[in-house]
């Protein structure tokens, strides 16, 4: 069995030998562990660095393309080399190498399609700004619940993966990667489980990606939001349509009281009216897009399904002997 380990890095050239030291490559029920670099368009000298300090594999972006560029290209990567199963760690040495053989394990054995690490375990991580934290916890107990899956951690990009999973897959955004695949593979019902490392910030350093709280907050909303929108269209539709109607069908009756007590007479409380009517209306719009969302989403899993078998003769490993 080959394992790669995927290291997506940008302009790292001062801390990805140290990481890639780190990596073992021994492991238990493993024959080969590769070690893969994803040179997202850096600047300096990290893919230079990188190759001389043993990386197997390197992937190059011309220019720089965002973290989920740079994961999908370290999946397809993977794929073309054979690899059976699939590990991401990050670059700048935050993340605990050693610790890859613990998140292999329950993969290999066939326990779970995707092992993602928990920085909210039993031990916290240290040095985590406490905004971060904050949101990470918030957001994955709201779509936990929406999904009807316990998230631990959304956006740790400490992961293994199956083959299978890797061909399961599909990425629609170059921003990031971490919730979305996590919510893709929940959705085609995968099994997905969480386990605790110990993670050191580092608290002098720059984020790549979260280089302002405000605007990594807003797209990785966008992104949840997008994403939830295709897994549950009835749901994410179908409850707002709900409370609209009954609230229209609230004004509606306030209305008819106010109506009959009232000598039959509309002016008075004409806004009322106007109230149940617009709720009405617009509970009738949601539930029409909750509808064709619901067939879209019908649709959609049976081109996902084609693409997975495209991909599956694609990356047929026969095809690269």
């Amino acid at each position: 069995m080959r394992v790669i380990v995927n290291i997506p890095a940008y302009n790292e050239e001062s801390v990805i030998a140290g990481v890639i030291s780190e990596i073992p490559r021994n492991i238990d029920k493993v024959d080969q562990v590769l070690v893969q670099v994803v040179d997202d368009g850096s600047t300096d000298n990290t893919q230079k660095v990188a190759r001389e300090c043993g990386a197997d594999i390197i992937v190059s972006h011309k220019r720089n393309m965002g973290v989920g560029a740079a994961f999908k290209s370290g999946i397809e990567s993977a794929l073309k080399n054979k690899a059976d199963f699939f590990v991401n760690i990050d670059a700048d040495g935050q993340f605990p190498a050693e610790d890859i053989p613990k998140l292999l394990k329950p993969v290999i054995d066939g326990k779970a399609d995707m092992v993602v690490a928990s920085r909210f375990g039993k031990k916290a991580a240290r040095n985590m700004p406490w905004i971060k934290s904050f949101l990470n916890r918030l957001a994955a107990k709201i779509i936990g619940t929406f999904l009807r899956y316990p998230i631990e951690d959304l956006t740790c990009g400490f992961r293994s993966l199956s083959r299978e999973t890797m061909l399961r897959l599909n990425l629609a955004y170059s921003f990031t990667y971490t919730q979305e695949t996590i919510i893709d593979a929940i959705s085609k019902q995968l099994k997905v489980s969480w386990i605790p490392v110990e993670v050191n910030y580092f608290s002098d350093r720059q984020s790549k990606v979260v280089r302002s709280i405000g605007k990594f907050v807003f797209q990785s909303f966008l992104i949840i939001i997008r994403t939830i929108r295709d897994a549950r269209p009835l749901f994410f539709f179908g409850i707002p349509a709900a409370v609209l109607i009954i609230l229209s069908i609230i004004s509606g009756i306030i209305f008819l009281n106010f109506y009959i007590q009232s000598e039959f007479k509309v002016s008075p409380y004409r806004n009322w009216l106007l109230l149940s009517i617009t709720f009405f209306l617009i509970g009738i719009q949601l539930l029409i897009f909750a509808l064709i969302a619901d067939m879209i989403k019908s649709s959609r899993r049976v081109t996902e399904e084609q693409l997975y078998l495209f991909k599956k003769e694609k990356y047929n490993k026969s095809n690269f002997d």
